[in-house]
């Protein structure tokens, strides 16, 4: 496969309407590519910094067959490859002088991606400890009987408690974010929609979040109980709320992401209803001295938490 088949730019919109048809084909392998696409989108490529994203699109007789994004300071976010797919994509980013942080996908593919990179610039490849199963929702199947209370949808009265909520869950999962009134409209957890389950007398014990119905897909992200409230229920209450409302939305797949090293919050997606989609992968690259780039400190928002 020829390492020139691949088409890049940097203009969302003319991304979108060469690959949306793709990305929407297998909306879940592809959530990644689809949320930050829209973010982009939405907001602007100036809302990500000087350096403008790039996207690119694999097309090969009129028709595309794989899909990469790289937003600024993050690493690379491609749909599953083929490792000859992952080769011709490391040999044409590495000729265009591309220097890469990390890259996130499906294992498969980021092993195959982390082992071409490594061979086509020299950049040490190093597979992160946190591991991540992507799930996609079957039939949802919510906890009976569920714990005592009600979920509550949030609205912008309400930003002070969802920045509170985020905050927590973004220092419990070790993500590097300041959130407050001034750097919430940057953050990825602006574009969503939150529910707090509350016991009976209004108290709120857990957060779930989704983000925009997209390419008839929406995606369960931020999930989180204090950890002296766990274990009664609340969590798996809170999330069927949320994928029931996912799917209310006219979402045709509801997806999210679990930490593998919490077999408990797994055992509750699939209870719930959840199914394996994909094991995720992120590897970091070590660049040699003689390339002039230190290693790149990891960013959280590249492990499939969008």
């Amino acid at each position: 496969m020829r390492s020139d088949d691949w088409y890049l730019t940097e203009d969302v919109d003319d991304f979108l309407a060469r690959a949306g048809d793709f990305l929407r084909s297998r909306p879940g392998p592809h959530v990644m590519q689809l949320t930050w696409a829209e973010r982009v989108r939405v907001r602007g490529a100036e809302a990500f910094g000087t350096e403008a994203p790039v996207f690119g699109a694999l097309e090969r007789a009129g028709e595309v067959h794989a899909t990469f994004h790289r937003l600024p300071h993050r690493g690379l976010g491609p749909s599953p490859l083929t490792p000859e797919q992952a080769d011709s994509l490391a040999a044409h980013l590495a000729a265009l002088g591309h220097s890469l942080p990390s890259v996130s996908a499906d294992h498969g593919t980021a092993t195959a991606f982390a082992e071409a990179w490594q061979r086509h610039t020299g950049a040490t490849p190093r597979l992160r400890d946190t591991r991540l199963r992507l799930y996609r929702l079957g039939t949802l199947a919510p906890p009976q009987p569920p714990p005592a209370g009600r979920g509550r949808v949030l609205g912008e009265q309400d930003l002070e408690d969802v920045m509170f909520w985020c905050g927590e869950f973004a220092k419990a999962v070790g993500e590097d974010v300041v959130i407050d009134a001034g750097t919430w409209a940057g953050t990825r957890f602006a574009d969503k929609r939150y529910t707090l389950w509350e016991t009976p007398d209004g108290t709120p014990v857990s957060l779930a979040g989704m983000n925009p119905l997209i390419g008839g897909q929406v995606q369960v992200d931020v999930v989180y109980t204090p950890a002296h409230l766990r274990g009664r229920g609340y969590a798996g209450a809170v999330t069927a709320e949320v994928s029931r409302a996912a799917l209310a939305a006219g979402a045709r797949d509801v997806v999210l992401f679990a930490d593998l090293s919490n077999p408990t919050s797994n055992a509750l997606y699939q209870r719930l209803g959840y199914r394996t989609l994909a094991d995720w992968a992120v590897y970091d690259f070590a660049h040699t001295e003689a390339a002039g780039t230190a290693p790149a400190r990891p960013d959280s928002s590249d492990t499939g938490r969008p």
